[in-house]
């Protein structure tokens, strides 16, 4: 079979990292697959070879057929994963598109680009070692970087408070309509798109951090006397004497 391409996403196996930062590449994979099971169609693969869940997907907005994997062997071991599974289906590096979260974008934003260095990411890392190159694109989710330096592991494999979680949500689905773009469009429509929906995410949440500050303030500046019972002209009565 020809395959169009790949898209992966990064992520930790099992229930304990389950809905973490560092998992936001399986989050996108499974808004794909979720799309595809209602718009089109999805076969499950045999990943176990490879160590990863594995599917075939098709449908209208996607041209020709994608494997959709979601890596089992734990992030930062993610290469030994995805150097077999290409090389099994015929399709070079520059065919993939890999999915994971990224300490340098802000929550809600993502970004869409072609090769690069790693940033740190190990997941990113391993892959570009058992790859040989790092000429593959990459859709990155911001999850911003933790408010105490030295505690990125405890960041990235903790789940996000509301807030956070609410932008990644939508991060998760600005991320599927940039996917669809480059696989339909290219690469610098997809980059357009990446930056042009993370301005609408970021404009809508200081717009609303505004709105919550200035009711914080009006209710602090309430006048003191608020409450009070009034006559019925509208004067405080004057208290009366105890003679």
């Amino acid at each position: 079979m020809s395959w169009q391409g790949a898209l992966v996403g990064l992520g930790n196996p099992g229930p304990t990292y389950a809905r973490t930062r560092h998992n936001c590449g399986y989050a996108v994979a499974d808004a794909l697959l979720e799309m595809a099971g209602r718009d089109g169609t999805v076969e499950e693969l045999g990943g176990k070879r490879f160590t990863c869940d594995l599917w075939r997907v098709r449908m209208p907005a996607l041209p020709g057929d994608w494997l959709v994997a979601k890596p089992l062997t734990f992030m930062n071991d993610s290469g030994r994963c995805i150097q077999p599974l290409l090389a099994w289906h015929k399709l070079e590096p520059a065919n993939m598109v890999v999915v994971h979260d990224e300490l340098d974008i802000m929550p809600g934003e993502l970004r869409f680009k072609f090769a690069g260095g790693h940033a740190g990411h190990r997941g990113v890392k391993s892959t570009v070692e058992l790859l040989g190159t790092p000429d593959f694109y990459r859709l990155r989710l911001g999850i911003g970087h933790p408010p105490h330096k030295g505690d990125v592991l405890n960041w990235v494999l903790g789940r996000p408070d509301a807030a956070d979680a609410a932008a990644l949500a939508e991060a998760v689905k600005d991320a599927l309509a940039v996917f669809l773009k480059f696989a339909t469009d290219g690469l610098e429509p997809a980059v357009n798109l990446a930056r042009a929906l993370s301005r609408e995410r970021m404009a809508a949440a200081k717009d609303t951090a505004k709105e919550a500050a200035k009711a914080e303030q009006e209710k602090k500046e309430a006048p003191a006397g608020q409450g009070k019972k009034e006559t019925s002209a509208g004067q405080t009565p004057k208290a009366e004497s105890d003679a």
